[in-house]
């Protein structure tokens, strides 16, 4: 059985054509399409971060709402930009919100994307070390928080405290145990891939990898997903890895998803170059769902992977996205053996 689950950038725009005008709409829109898919038995609510846009950017307070509303699905995000965030700080809202869903949080984390600003981090007073980069400082920050989420104490107690504490060093509160086993990291390539691997992360893989060797961007993935599942075998790590892949899946069933996607049927593909390096995009699979499946079926990391984020497109309303979810869940799922 693959897992599936949607991934939404939570975009709002303030345009009559939207149906998330206001951050509130795209906040209150969430919550409701994550209880629409766990009701339709998709497996995952999982949502991007992104600082300085129209588009989420706190994940805790949503995740612990999601948890507090949902009782099976897993919760997650994909990713969160480690170059922004205070690892301490992140330990205790992570804590929270998986305490508050049961121990279904997922966490995506990665170095981060393009951004919207100018080193936007500096905006959070996170700046890197001498010599370092913001790729070296968010890989900093990740470790310490993954050291951190271990539950181990650290900090020496105050011989005088305000309320009695157990013996020994204090760790932060409150601890959410199996979480450390539960870190995805967003790996753009086959060297990130095999890094997150050595670090006992789970791979989170999108449609988009920061490297181009020639071949279809499916293989490509495929060959991180192995690169990655071999770098797991030989770092020896008690807990099962596991993989996500993001795709965009519009099977066509009615006037709505023709109109929507109807062009998205001769979808390729795309090379390009991102932050001075060649990059390689995924296609949108859109089509009858009979083409849809056929599609899938040949995508060999779709196969490689146990878990399967479907992006939505938020701006057209609970109830279209849920019926795109129900679309791959219903009818092309069980065609493919995932069901």
């Amino acid at each position: 059985m693959k897992h599936i689950g949607f991934l939404s950038f939570g975009h709002w725009t303030d345009h009559p054509s939207s149906a998330t005008r206001s951050a509130a709409d795209v906040l209150a829109q969430s919550i409701e399409l994550a209880e629409a898919a766990e009701e339709l038995g998709a497996d995952g609510a999982y949502f991007r971060v992104h600082h300085f846009a129209r588009q989420l950017a706190s994940p805790f307070p949503l995740l612990a709402a999601v948890g507090a509303r949902t009782r099976r699905i897993e919760i997650g995000t994909g990713v969160i930009d480690m170059r922004y965030e205070n690892p301490a700080y992140m330990t205790e809202d992570a804590g929270a919100a998986d305490l508050i869903a049961g121990g279904r949080l997922q966490l995506g984390i990665s170095r981060g994307s393009p951004e919207q600003v100018v080193e936007g981090y500096r905006h959070f007073d996170h700046v890197p070390a001498p010599g370092e980069s913001d790729a070296d400082m968010a890989r900093r920050h990740t470790a310490r928080f993954l050291e951190l989420l271990s539950g181990e104490g650290f900090a020496e107690p105050n011989p005088r405290p305000m309320f009695p504490n157990p013996p020994g060093l204090l760790r932060l509160e409150p601890h959410a145990p199996g979480l450390r086993e539960r870190i995805w990291w967003g790996a753009g390539s086959r060297a990130t891939a095999e890094w997150a691997a050595a670090q006992g992360m789970h791979l989170m893989s999108s449609t988009l990898l920061t490297e181009d060797t020639g071949v279809p961007f499916h293989e490509l993935q495929a060959e991180q997903i192995r690169r990655f599942r071999d770098a797991w075998a030989a770092a020896g790590h008690a807990h099962a890895p596991r993989v996500s892949v993001s795709r965009s899946v519009f099977p066509i069933t009615d006037d709505r998803d023709r109109a929507y996607f109807g062009l998205e049927t001769r979808s390729t593909d795309q090379v390009g170059m991102l932050e001075g390096g060649r990059a390689r995009f995924g296609k949108t699979y859109a089509g009858e769902v009979d083409q849809v499946v056929a599609d899938l079926a040949g995508d060999t990391a779709v196969a490689a992977a146990d878990t399967l984020l479907l992006t939505v497109p938020n701006q057209l309303g609970v109830d279209y996205n849920a019926h795109v979810i129900e679309n791959v869940v219903r009818h092309v799922a069980p065609q493919l053996g995932w069901r």
